[in-house]
């Protein structure tokens, strides 16, 4: 063989692009469009959310938990001082701790000019870890700014 053969095998070979080259290239660029859809999907939904949090108004009702008393408090005529009404709830054993915050509000801020308004009393069925369902009870206490 002469050195024309192997230019001729060399020049088949790098001019010519084979069906294996054609699909990988395609499947590269159906793989980059879809994640450049993901991509911008994914900022939509993100965007969305993050105007959903921005735009949520004041907030009118406060969830008492595990924190300290006062927490709960403050938090509540925190928000007394921007609406005029404000729903307490707790369930299971917090409902003491809901019903010490408005006891609190009421009495000890009685020149401050705050009520207590409605209590409604309820009870949620949930499910235990090990699959049984029990009923706990809830208490939604209503704290007013007086006008």
């Amino acid at each position: 063989m002469s050195n024309d053969a192997t230019e001729a095998n060399n020049t088949t070979v790098t001019t010519e692009p084979t069906e294996a080259t054609t699909q990988t290239e395609a499947t590269t660029q159906t793989e980059a469009t879809t994640q450049t859809e993901a991509t911008t999907q994914t900022e939509a939904t993100t965007q969305t959310e993050a105007k959903r949090t921005e735009t949520s108004g004041p907030r009118d009702t406060i969830y008492i938990g595990k924190k300290p008393l006062m927490a709960y408090v403050t938090s509540t005529l925190i928000q007394l001082s921007n609406i005029p009404c404000v729903s307490i709830k707790a369930r299971g054993m917090s409902i003491g701790r809901a019903v010490d915050v408005s006891q609190i509000i009421s009495r000890k801020t009685e020149n401050a000019g705050y009520s207590i308004g409605n209590i409604r009393l309820g009870s949620e069925a949930l499910e235990s870890q090990d699959g049984r369902t029990r009923n706990v009870s809830t208490i939604e206490i209503e704290v007013k700014r007086n006008q």
